[in-house]
This record gives C-alpha cells, sequence and structure tokens, in this order.
C-alpha cells in the first residue's frame, strides 16, 4: 500500500496504525519490540523510529511504501 506523508516524518508505530496493519498504537509497539517489522529491508526494533518519504516498511502480509 501507499502512504502519503503530509509532514517531514511519521513515527513508525502511528504508521502502522493509520495504514491498518494494527488496530491501536499499542499494538504497533508491540509488533515493533517483536522484530517483526523491517524499514527498507532492515529490522527495526525503534517504536518511534522516524520514517520519511522514500522509505519501505514491511513485514508479515503488508509492505507501505511512504511518499
Amino acid at each position: 500500500m501507499d502512504f502519503e506523508l503530509r509532514s517531514e516524518w511519521i513515527p513508525l508505530c502511528d504508521l502502522l496504525k493509520y495504514c491498518g496493519v494494527t488496530e491501536t498504537g499499542g499494538m504497533a509497539k508491540h509488533l515493533i519490540a517483536e522484530g517483526l517489522v523491517s524499514v527498507d529491508g532492515e529490522v527495526e526494533l525503534r517504536k518511534t523510529c522516524k520514517i520519511r518519504a522514500g522509505q519501505v516498511v514491511t513485514g508479515d502480509g503488508f509492505s507501505i511504501q511512504v511518499h
């Protein structure tokens, strides 16, 4: 899926919530802490990692292209 960024960056946990990968921010943080989310092909464990345009966030069953 595609996500249109409306500011310079978005926290990773918020991106997962807004894109419907998880129902809540808490669930998103748990998914990240478990090492189940990658940013540009690398596992990302920082829950509030700044995601910027051009990055790709992936996990089991989802892929988000940030524009």
